[in-house]
C-alpha cells in the first residue's frame, strides 16, 4: 500500500554529462553531504581514526567539491551565453542573406 503514497522522484542531471554510464541510482556527493557525514566510534579506545583529522579531511573534501560545483555552474552559464550569441549571429546572417536575395 505504501507504493501508492510515494512521491515520484525528480530525475537529477548527471554532473558528468550525458556520456557517463552510471546507474540511475547513482547520486554524486554534494558538499553538505560530506560535511554532515558522521562516523561511528570504535569499541576500543585505542583503535580507529582521530575524529579531528577525519572532520578536517571531510571539510577539505567538501570545500573542493564546492569549488568544482561552482566551476561547473560557471561553465554552464558561459556555454549558454556563447550559444545565445551564436543563435543571434546566425539569425542576423540569415536575415541579411534574405534581404540581399541570396536565400532563394
Amino acid at each position: 500500500m505504501r507504493v501508492f503514497f510515494r512521491r515520484p522522484r525528480r530525475r537529477q542531471r548527471s554532473v558528468l554529462g550525458p556520456t557517463c554510464y552510471r546507474s540511475a541510482a547513482y547520486h554524486p556527493l554534494r558538499p553538505w553531504q560530506v560535511r554532515e557525514r558522521r562516523f561511528r566510534a570504535t569499541s576500543l579506545g585505542h583503535r580507529g581514526l582521530d575524529p579531528g583529522e577525519v572532520r578536517e579531511f571531510l571539510d577539505r573534501v567538501a570545500g573542493d567539491l564546492a569549488v568544482v560545483y561552482d566551476a561547473l555552474a560557471q561553465s554552464r552559464r558561459e556555454t549558454e551565453r556563447v550559444k545565445d550569441a551564436l543563435r543571434r549571429w546566425q539569425s542576423e546572417q540569415a536575415r541579411a542573406r534574405n534581404e540581399r536575395g541570396y536565400g532563394r
